[in-house]
């Protein structure tokens, strides 16, 4: 089993696929760290999330 990553930044096109992603990190014991960003690219609106885990089981890579 990969150890997880302390801090994590999720990005793509505001979907639910992009939903399901940050709903599946959220189930995996990450947290939301902050306000999400968005930005238009004149076709879709793009997103970015941060997340951080908090239960000392992250790597130290």
């Amino acid at each position: 089993m990969t150890e997880k990553l302390r801090y994590r930044l999720l990005t793509g096109v505001d979907d639910r696929k992009f939903c399901e992603r940050i709903s599946a990190a959220l189930d995996d014991g990450y947290e939301l760290y902050g306000s999400p960003a968005a930005t238009f690219n004149g076709e879709s609106v793009i997103v970015a999330q941060a997340l951080v885990l908090t239960d000392g089981k992250a790597s130290s890579d």
